[in-house]
Formats: structure tokens, C-alpha cells, sequence
């Protein structure tokens, strides 16, 4: 997508909760003519148009914000990963998209009566390890209703997220306990690692015809395009069993400028 460096922006407030398929079925309902018409005075003054929205999955909360017409989409997951989440703010004023953002400063949420990793619950598989890590035991009718409350929610927000028409599910994230990309050359298909480059600031991707275009850039790629014995819960598991172009840019906490020019790389090379 191209870059946008608007003189103004306008903001349009707007907010849409969707947990059940009630709720879902209201979208069709919610009055859109404040939007079109603040939507219709931006395209005039040649100003784009920033829209605000809230998201619940499974008592999960999102803010969700959307910048001019495009089929990419964006997240962040992890409430400890801050660097990761102005990365992804100062991006999505610039490019169009809608960019998802978890409300919570932690790395866990809280779930029923334990918390979870969020990127560790887009599978049932997934869910139930991610359930009983912090509370391994549990009433077996408890359990499942747990893990069924996931599956029924996870689809609808997995439909919201996902984009259409080939875009792209770009997710940021940070590290700062050792973890680097040597971690997951055991899962992926192909891999092009970059001299000079520091292991802890990577790329990884779920579709090959993107593989081939970033490994050509300078920094460190791994295709992982292959759904492994057991999943983990992790979106990019999820992504690629929909055939979703998943991107996870990953780096350490605290090197913003690094993370950016890796988001504008993906964006340049894909687009």
C-alpha cells in the first residue's frame, strides 16, 4: 500500500461490539449516514478517513482502527510488547489498513477464573495447553465449556481479522528473554539469515511467493508454510490453515526505528 501523508486527518468515531451471533447480525443495523457523511466531507477536502471500533472476543477487548480502503490488516497481541504497539500506531496513520490492538498492558488476559496467552488460543488444541498452564486443574464440565466458549467466538473475530482479496494479517511483536529467530528455523520450510543482522529481529512468513520477494531484502526470513504435528494456538497457524498471507514482524524491545523500517520494508516489497 502506498503511503499516505495527509495534512488533516478526520476522526470518526465509532464503536461495534461482536461477541454472539445476535450481536453479529446488528452490524447490519447500526446507522452508518454520521459515517458516510464525514466519510463524504473527507473525500472532498481530499482528507483520509480514520474510523475508531471496539471488538470483544471472548471477553477479550480490541480497539480496532481503520485508515482509508485497503484489504491488509494489522495486530498486536501482547500487552508487554509496547514497542511493538507504537510501531503499529505510527504505521496505521500512514498506510491504509485497519490495525487491531489487544486493551492490556500485560502479556496473559484474564479468562474465566485464569488468564492466557492471546496468541495461543487459535485452536482448540492450542487453547486447552493455554488453559491449563496457569490453572492445571479444573472441573472437567468447567474445561469444556472453556474450551467451547473459544471455538464458538474464535471463529467470528478470525472472520472480522482476517482479510479478503489476498491482503495481508501483518502482526508485530517484541522479545527480551533470548528468544530468536535460531528458535524457529526448526519449524520453517526455508530460511534466509542475514549477516550482520541481530538473530533477535526476524520476519516470518506463511507463503512462499512472499518468501521469495523478502529474502531478496536485508533482513533475517523464515517461511514457515507447513502446519506443524502440534499446533501451539498460534494466529499464524490459524492463518495458514485459512491460506491467510500471514507476516509476523518480530524484534527487540525497545528498537522502534528497527521495527518500523521493517514494517515499511514489508509494505514496499508486497504491496
Amino acid at each position: 500500500q502506498r503511503a499516505i501523508q495527509p495534512d488533516y486527518i478526520s476522526f470518526i468515531y465509532h464503536q461495534i461490539q461482536v461477541c454472539r451471533p445476535a450481536k453479529l447480525s446488528m452490524l447490519n443495523k447500526t446507522p452508518i449516514l454520521p459515517i458516510l457523511l464525514a466519510m463524504l466531507f473527507a473525500t472532498e477536502r481530499n482528507i483520509p478517513a480514520m474510523i475508531y471500533e471496539s471488538f470483544s472476543f471472548a471477553g477479550i477487548q480490541f480497539d480496532i482502527i481503520e485508515n482509508g480502503v485497503s484489504d491488509n490488516r494489522y495486530i498486536w497481541l501482547h500487552g508487554d510488547e509496547q514497542t511493538a504497539k507504537m510501531a503499529l500506531e505510527n504505521h496505521i496513520k500512514a498506510y491504509s489498513g485497519k490495525a487491531f490492538f489487544i486493551k492490556c498492558n500485560e502479556r496473559e488476559i484474564p479468562f474465566e477464573t485464569t488468564k492466557v496467552d492471546p496468541n495461543r488460543i487459535f485452536s482448540r488444541e492450542g487453547a486447552r495447553s493455554a488453559l491449563r498452564k496457569f490453572q492445571p486443574a479444573w472441573n472437567k464440565t468447567a474445561f469444556k465449556a472453556a474450551l467451547d466458549k473459544l471455538d464458538y467466538e474464535r471463529d467470528y473475530f478470525l472472520v472480522a481479522l482476517f482479510p479478503e482479496n489476498k491482503g495481508l494479517l501483518i502482526a508485530l511483536h517484541n522479545n527480551f528473554r533470548g528468544y530468536n529467530v535460531k528458535k524457529e528455523l526448526g519449524k520453517s520450510r526455508f530460511s534466509s539469515i542475514k549477516r550482520g543482522q541481530n538473530p533477535r529481529d526476524f520476519i516470518i512468513c506463511t507463503q512462499e511467493s512472499d518468501y521469495r520477494k523478502l529474502e531478496m531484502g536485508p533482513y533475517n526470513v523464515v517461511l514457515q508454510d507447513q502446519l506443524p504435528n502440534k499446533d501451539d494456538g498460534s494466529l499464524s497457524w490459524a492463518a495458514l490453515r485459512d491460506n491467510v498471507r500471514y507476516i509476523n514482524i518480530e524484534t527487540r524491545l525497545g528498537w522502534l526505528s528497527k521495527q518500523q523500517k521493517m514494517l515499511k520494508f514489508v509494505e514496499g516489497m508486497l504491496e
